[in-house]
């Protein structure tokens, strides 16, 4: 039995992975920030004390989009508390058990801002380029321990985190995209799963998913 947890249970992204993970080889769990507040490490470490994971998938996430010098301190500190902070002491507190068994797999939840970042988005942007150094850094460390280390930049997903953006603004994004579509939720679950189950010996790597395409 594998045993899967996803944070940031509320969103629609983990309700679609949950979904993508149906199985009876699987035990999957989204805890939503209530049971799970991956800002405070008593929550963390309580929450997986009694839990072996199988794959972390750190999907958690909070924006603040203003311009950075209308952004307050408070603000600032909140979208890296919930975007990099958070997600880096979820993978802490997995690892000492994935090392033990020799296996394990985190997956951190990125962004395409991370590495094209819009103007008023640096919090956001910084704190999902953040988890791209975190990303190399761990698969480097704990690769010889049998640990699987990947990020996922999903693309612009109409989820409860986006649905407060502006008809005008996602127009703007969506002109981006050269298929002319978002991504959706169920493709991007569907494509952790493909590489968590098909494609063992990828680690270390950064997916994007949508069909932006930045000019040279």
């Amino acid at each position: 039995m594998n045993h899967l947890v996803v944070t940031g249970g509320a969103g629609g992204l983990a309700k679609a992975v949950t979904l993508a993970f149906l199985d009876p080889h699987w035990v999957t769990e989204h805890p939503d920030r209530h049971t799970l507040d991956v800002t405070q490490r008593h929550s963390v470490g309580a929450y997986f004390e009694s839990r072996d994971i199988d794959l972390l998938i750190c999907a958690a996430g909070l924006t603040h989009d203003v311009p950075i010098v209308r952004l307050p301190e408070d603000a600032w500190d909140q979208v890296m508390q919930v975007n990099f902070v958070g997600a880096r002491t979820c993978a802490e507190a997995v690892l000492p058990k994935m090392i033990a068994k020799g296996r394990g797999h985190i997956v951190f939840i990125s962004s395409y801002s991370a590495l094209h970042p819009p103007i008023g988005q640096a919090a956001y942007a910084s704190a999902k380029a953040a988890i791209l150094g975190l990303t190399h850094d761990l698969a480097r460390r704990f690769g010889s321990k049998g640990i699987r280390v990947n990020a996922i930049l999903p693309g612009f997903l109409e989820t409860q985190m986006t649905a407060t953006v502006s008809h005008q603004r996602k127009h703007e994004i969506l002109t981006n995209h050269v298929l002319g579509r978002y991504n959706t939720p169920p493709a991007v679950a569907e494509f952790i799963r493909h590489l968590h189950e098909r494609l063992p010996s990828t680690s270390g790597q950064q997916f994007q998913l949508d069909s932006r395409v930045p000019y040279d």
